[in-house]
Protein backbone atom coordinates (compact mmCIF):
# COMPACT_ATOMS: atom_id res chain seq x y z
CA UNK A 1 0.00 0.00 0.00
CA UNK A 2 1.36 3.65 -0.85
CA UNK A 3 2.25 5.60 2.40
CA UNK A 4 2.19 9.36 1.44
CA UNK A 5 5.36 9.75 3.49
CA UNK A 6 6.98 7.28 1.41
CA UNK A 7 6.16 9.55 -1.73
CA UNK A 8 7.03 12.64 -0.53
CA UNK A 9 10.26 11.26 0.65
CA UNK A 10 10.57 10.37 -2.66
CA UNK A 11 9.87 13.71 -4.18
CA UNK A 12 12.44 14.97 -2.14
CA UNK A 13 15.37 12.58 -3.42
CA UNK A 14 14.54 13.61 -6.87
CA UNK A 15 14.12 17.49 -6.32
CA UNK A 16 16.82 17.84 -3.78
CA UNK A 17 19.47 15.04 -4.03
CA UNK A 18 18.79 14.70 -7.61
CA UNK A 19 17.58 10.82 -7.69
CA UNK A 20 17.75 9.19 -10.55
CA UNK A 21 17.76 5.65 -12.42
CA UNK A 22 21.32 5.22 -13.96
CA UNK A 23 20.49 2.70 -16.57
CA UNK A 24 18.03 0.92 -17.60
CA UNK A 25 19.31 -2.88 -19.73
CA UNK A 26 17.48 -5.06 -22.24
CA UNK A 27 19.18 -8.47 -22.63
CA UNK A 28 18.79 -9.96 -26.15
CA UNK A 29 20.42 -12.94 -27.12
CA UNK A 30 21.63 -13.67 -30.30
CA UNK A 31 22.67 -17.21 -30.40
CA UNK A 32 19.72 -17.88 -32.63
CA UNK A 33 21.61 -15.93 -35.52
CA UNK A 34 24.30 -17.43 -36.12
CA UNK A 35 24.82 -18.34 -39.67
CA UNK A 36 27.39 -20.39 -41.80
CA UNK A 37 27.31 -17.13 -43.60
CA UNK A 38 29.23 -14.19 -42.14
CA UNK A 39 27.17 -11.71 -43.77
CA UNK A 40 23.83 -13.19 -43.07
CA UNK A 41 24.68 -13.57 -39.15
CA UNK A 42 25.27 -9.65 -39.73
CA UNK A 43 21.81 -9.61 -41.18
CA UNK A 44 20.03 -11.48 -38.26
CA UNK A 45 21.90 -9.56 -35.51
CA UNK A 46 20.62 -6.39 -37.09
CA UNK A 47 16.88 -8.18 -37.65
CA UNK A 48 17.12 -9.35 -34.33
CA UNK A 49 18.50 -6.20 -32.20
CA UNK A 50 16.06 -4.05 -34.22
CA UNK A 51 12.76 -6.26 -33.98
CA UNK A 52 13.39 -6.73 -30.30
CA UNK A 53 14.63 -3.41 -28.99
CA UNK A 54 12.37 -0.77 -31.08
CA UNK A 55 10.15 0.00 -28.54
CA UNK A 56 12.76 0.33 -25.77
CA UNK A 57 13.52 4.08 -25.76
CA UNK A 58 10.14 5.29 -25.88
CA UNK A 59 8.80 2.68 -23.22
CA UNK A 60 11.54 4.11 -20.81
CA UNK A 61 10.50 7.41 -21.44
CA UNK A 62 7.03 6.55 -20.84
CA UNK A 63 8.31 5.12 -17.74
CA UNK A 64 10.28 8.24 -16.56
CA UNK A 65 7.10 10.54 -17.31
CA UNK A 66 4.71 8.39 -15.36
CA UNK A 67 6.42 7.59 -12.45
CA UNK A 68 8.70 11.58 -12.94
CA UNK A 69 12.14 9.66 -12.41
CA UNK A 70 14.60 10.70 -14.45
CA UNK A 71 16.01 7.41 -16.52
CA UNK A 72 19.43 8.46 -17.82
CA UNK A 73 20.49 5.98 -20.29
CA UNK A 74 19.10 2.89 -21.92
CA UNK A 75 21.60 -0.05 -23.31
CA UNK A 76 21.35 -3.09 -25.06
CA UNK A 77 22.70 -5.76 -24.00
CA UNK A 78 23.59 -9.13 -26.44
CA UNK A 79 25.46 -12.04 -26.47
CA UNK A 80 28.82 -12.16 -26.54
CA UNK A 81 29.56 -11.86 -29.85
CA UNK A 82 32.91 -13.72 -30.33
CA UNK A 83 30.43 -17.09 -29.57
CA UNK A 84 28.85 -15.83 -33.02
CA UNK A 85 32.22 -15.68 -34.96
CA UNK A 86 33.67 -18.93 -34.14
CA UNK A 87 30.42 -20.76 -35.95
CA UNK A 88 30.10 -17.59 -38.95
CA UNK A 89 33.56 -17.00 -39.30
CA UNK A 90 34.40 -13.70 -41.32
CA UNK A 91 35.33 -10.15 -40.46
CA UNK A 92 34.65 -9.47 -36.83
CA UNK A 93 34.34 -5.69 -37.78
CA UNK A 94 31.51 -6.43 -39.68
CA UNK A 95 29.44 -7.80 -36.20
CA UNK A 96 30.86 -4.41 -34.84
CA UNK A 97 29.06 -2.41 -37.77
CA UNK A 98 26.03 -4.27 -36.92
CA UNK A 99 25.57 -3.77 -33.66
CA UNK A 100 26.11 0.11 -34.40
CA UNK A 101 23.42 0.57 -36.95
CA UNK A 102 21.00 -1.70 -35.00
CA UNK A 103 21.52 0.58 -31.80
CA UNK A 104 21.54 3.97 -33.63
CA UNK A 105 17.84 2.41 -35.18
CA UNK A 106 17.02 1.70 -31.92
CA UNK A 107 18.02 5.22 -30.42
CA UNK A 108 19.77 3.86 -27.65
CA UNK A 109 22.79 5.22 -25.96
CA UNK A 110 25.02 2.09 -25.43
CA UNK A 111 25.07 -1.14 -26.79
CA UNK A 112 27.52 -3.84 -25.14
CA UNK A 113 28.33 -7.20 -26.29
CA UNK A 114 31.25 -6.77 -28.87
CA UNK A 115 33.11 -9.11 -26.30
CA UNK A 116 34.89 -12.39 -25.88
CA UNK A 117 34.61 -14.43 -22.87
CA UNK A 118 38.08 -14.83 -21.81
CA UNK A 119 38.56 -15.33 -18.48
CA UNK A 120 39.75 -18.97 -18.48
CA UNK A 121 41.93 -18.50 -21.75
CA UNK A 122 40.81 -18.34 -25.24
CA UNK A 123 40.27 -20.35 -28.22
CA UNK A 124 42.16 -19.56 -32.07
CA UNK A 125 38.59 -17.84 -32.90
CA UNK A 126 38.87 -15.85 -29.48
CA UNK A 127 41.95 -14.56 -30.36
CA UNK A 128 41.23 -13.87 -33.97
CA UNK A 129 38.33 -11.75 -32.66
CA UNK A 130 40.57 -9.58 -30.05
CA UNK A 131 43.48 -8.93 -32.42
CA UNK A 132 40.16 -7.34 -34.80
CA UNK A 133 39.98 -4.95 -32.20
CA UNK A 134 41.85 -2.06 -33.77
CA UNK A 135 39.90 -2.91 -36.86
CA UNK A 136 37.03 -2.47 -35.34
CA UNK A 137 37.51 0.77 -33.59
CA UNK A 138 38.87 1.76 -36.96
CA UNK A 139 35.41 1.52 -39.05
CA UNK A 140 33.34 2.44 -35.99
CA UNK A 141 32.07 5.79 -36.67
CA UNK A 142 31.55 7.54 -33.02
CA UNK A 143 28.88 9.43 -33.30
CA UNK A 144 25.74 9.54 -30.68
CA UNK A 145 23.31 8.59 -29.68
CA UNK A 146 24.87 4.87 -29.36
CA UNK A 147 28.00 3.96 -28.25
CA UNK A 148 29.96 1.07 -27.55
CA UNK A 149 31.82 0.38 -24.26
CA UNK A 150 35.31 -0.86 -23.70
CA UNK A 151 36.00 -1.25 -19.87
CA UNK A 152 39.57 -3.61 -20.69
CA UNK A 153 39.50 -5.81 -17.25
CA UNK A 154 42.25 -8.51 -17.63
CA UNK A 155 40.59 -11.47 -16.56
CA UNK A 156 36.91 -11.45 -17.51
CA UNK A 157 34.94 -9.80 -20.56
CA UNK A 158 36.71 -8.16 -23.27
CA UNK A 159 34.02 -5.46 -24.62
CA UNK A 160 34.14 -2.88 -27.20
Amino acid sequence: MLNTQNILKTMEMIDQQHLDIRTVTMGISLMDCIDADATRCCEKIYDKITSRASGLVRTVEAVQREYGVPIVNKRISVTPVALLTQAAGGDCAAYAVALDRAAKACGVDFIGGFSALVHKGYTEGERRFIESLPEALAQRIWSAPASMWLPLDRASIWTL
